[in-house]
This record gives C-alpha cells, structure tokens and sequence, in this order.
C-alpha cells in the first residue's frame, strides 16, 4: 500500500459559516522582516469542508490540505481545538 506525502496542518479563526459544509478560516502568522527587523503579522483566509457543520463563528479549528472539494475549497476541518464562548 502507497503511504501519502506529508500534508500541512495550519491552525487558524473560523471567521465565517454562512455557507452549507463550508467555513472560512483566517490563519495568521508573525514574519521578521528583512531589511527593518519588525515583526509583521500577516494573514489568508481559507476556505475548508466541514462534513457535520460542527464548527461556529470564533471556533479555534485545525485544517488539513486535502483534494479538491470544489472550486476554492482544498482543506478540511480535521480537530476543534477550542469552541467560542
């Protein structure tokens, strides 16, 4: 049996679940820039497949890179780390 490359595993905000199976998900990460040293923090939305529609706006998710569920739509929703309140 074919064992599976690597895939990444990002942790990000879920910052919108309007969408059937679907949530948006903003992942941020702090850069050093270059030339001046200050810390930048930029940030991409993703969108992921959520099979049950567990997750809700301000969920803490994990997503994993998976194949195409759609057009825009390459990751899913593997673990919830922390519920919104």
């Amino acid at each position: 049996m074919k064992t599976r490359g690597s895939r990444k595993v990002v942790t990000g905000t879920i910052v919108s679940d309007k969408a059937d199976k679907t949530v948006t998900v903003l992942v941020s990460r702090r850069i050093r820039h270059p030339l001046y040293k200050k810390f930048i923090t930029k940030s991409k939305k993703y969108h992921a497949h959520d099979e049950n529609n567990d997750c809700g706006m301000g969920d803490i998710v994990k997503v994993m890179e998976s194949r195409p569920f759609s057009k825009t739509k390459r990751w899913r929703v593997t673990e919830i780390v922390r519920k919104a309140v």
